[in-house]
């Protein structure tokens, strides 16, 4: 099998493994708000203190995925390992009860949480570095992972209307078994490329393969009890995100390759403005969900739209531009144009701030009962779902450009890693937004919502006007070639 067709096929494959994969995960982030409450009869700031939990563990263990992937396990293995776990925490899920809650969030926590990063280092290890296709396989794979964020999005609303969880559980769980299924059909043109794992001899593999195993199993006892201890773990993640930047920084002192140097510099600078970003996007699972849910007018036509299906807006959005931006990328780059990583995450930031800064003006003209329109929620989630095309699938490249292929794997679960540090950012910001008592009384949330989104709104828009001012000291470190004005 030639190259290109090894690797048309090897992008085929995880196309289809995203729709699948991401199906499982979709559910859980688009509902567990939603489920703790309504179902399990918790209150809203428990709710959201273990959604916010369960996010930012999802992002954050993606660097755990980086260093047991390609060094005890292969990416396929621990992929494919990952997704029979999975399998397992949505059928303790659909258990309903409080400790089923906690021990099938942990359980599909320990898959979800190192499967990620095996994915997108396997399509990185499809192309060479310097390959500018591999921003095209991620957009397409992006695309992807929103088709099953799409169908999660809309079962998880009809479901939801009746209350009918344990079902939608257990149709998550048949989603990861096909992904598993798929994995197998693909196992040969999926397999590692240049990790250490893959120059060992059988011996060794077998007997590190024992130890990433005994890694998983521990890794599924220590998230039970960090979910039961959310505050804790808030702050965990947070001093581990600010651990994992100092070592970051070491290891780009201890670069000795001039230019290598320079790169790792430039990714710590983008990935401070990709925390900016996902502070404000993981709003939607936690706070913006309840300011839908309670806040909104939600009736369409006579019919009460769930709270899931606003974020379709976000998943038809990229489903549709992230192809579409792949090529007009691939038709600016025959004519010897190329739109900067720089400028695309700076973008991101003003049109995310702009998605937030909207909404305090929907509050502004809400009902005499403090009622905002619907068309104000989906314009926001328009502005947001343009910046996610623009930072999201870019970021993933830009990993294979800027960093050496014997960090990839680290670097990253480092990238994925923010998003977990965001998620417990914006879990205390959406404990900003409300007093419990008050909840039920858009009156009385209504002002903190809007200094909420007011702050996040318009502090992203200033961080993406100072992200293009740096752009000229950026574009050196990155060390591109090309017309200057892109």
């Amino acid at each position: 099998m030639s190259l290109n067709q090894q690797q048309k096929r090897g992008t085929r494959t995880l196309f289809f493994i995203q729709i699948f994969s991401t199906l499982s995960f979709s559910v859980l982030y688009s509902t567990l708000v939603l489920y703790a409450t309504k179902g399990l009869s918790l209150s809203a700031s428990t709710a959201i203190a273990i959604t916010g939990s369960f996010v930012a563990f999802n992002f954050f263990l993606h660097l755990l995925g980086g260093y047991i992937g390609g060094r005890f396990l292969s990416y396929r293995l621990l992929f494919a390992t990952g997704m029979i776990i999975q399998t397992l925490g949505c059928f303790v899920l659909a258990l309903m009860s409080l400790e089923s809650l906690y021990w099938g969030l942990a359980i599909f926590l320990t898959g979800c949480g190192l499967n990620v990063t095996c994915i997108n280092c396997m399509v990185t290890q499809l192309f060479e570095p310097h390959d500018k296709n591999r921003e095209t396989a991620f957009l397409w794979n992006y695309s992807g992972m929103n088709i099953g964020f799409l169908i999660g999005f809309t079962l998880s609303g009809l479901l939801q209307l009746h209350q009918n969880y344990p079902l939608l559980f257990v149709f998550a769980a048949g989603s990861n078994l096909v992904t598993f299924l798929i994995a197998l059909a693909g196992w040969s043109v999926l397999k590692d490329v240049g990790t250490h794992l893959s120059y060992a001899a059988k011996s060794k593999k077998f007997r590190l393969g024992l130890i990433g195993m005994g890694f998983i199993i521990a890794l599924a006892f220590a998230l039970r009890w960090l979910l039961n201890h959310s505050h804790f773990s808030n702050e965990f993640i947070l001093i581990a995100g600010a651990l994992m930047l100092l070592v970051i920084c070491g290891i780009t002192f201890q670069e000795r390759v001039k230019e290598a140097r320079k790169k790792l510099w430039a990714f710590m600078v983008l990935a401070l403005a990709s925390l900016i970003f996902w502070t404000l996007y993981q709003m939607t699972p936690m706070g913006l969900t309840l300011f839908i849910l309670h806040n909104v007018d939600r009736h369409i036509l006579g019919f009460e739209v769930p709270p899931q299906w606003f974020m379709n807006i976000n998943t038809i959005i990229i489903i549709i531009g992230g192809p579409l931006l792949a090529h007009i990328s691939k038709k600016l780059r025959a004519k010897g144009h190329i739109i900067r990583i720089p400028v695309q995450f700076a973008l991101a930031l003003i049109l995310i701030g702009i998605g937030f800064a909207i909404l305090p003006l929907g509050i502004h003209f809400a009902t005499a009962k403090g009622i905002s329109s619907f068309s104000w929620v989906a314009v926001s989630y328009i502005f947001q779902s343009v910046g996610e095309i623009l930072i999201s699938p870019i970021g993933f490249a830009m990993i294979g450009q800027l960093v050496p292929s014997k960090l990839q794997g680290v670097m990253m679960g480092t990238w994925l890693m923010i998003v977990g540090v965001a998620a417990t950012l914006a879990n205390h910001f959406s404990q900003m937004s409300f007093k419990q008592k008050e909840l039920l009384d858009p009156l009385q949330t209504n002002p903190s919502f809007s200094d909420t989104f007011n702050l996040l709104g318009w502090g992203a828009c200033l961080a993406g006007v100072i992200l293009f001012f740096l752009y000229p000291f950026l574009r050196k470190l990155i060390q591109e070639k090309g017309p200057p004005s892109l």
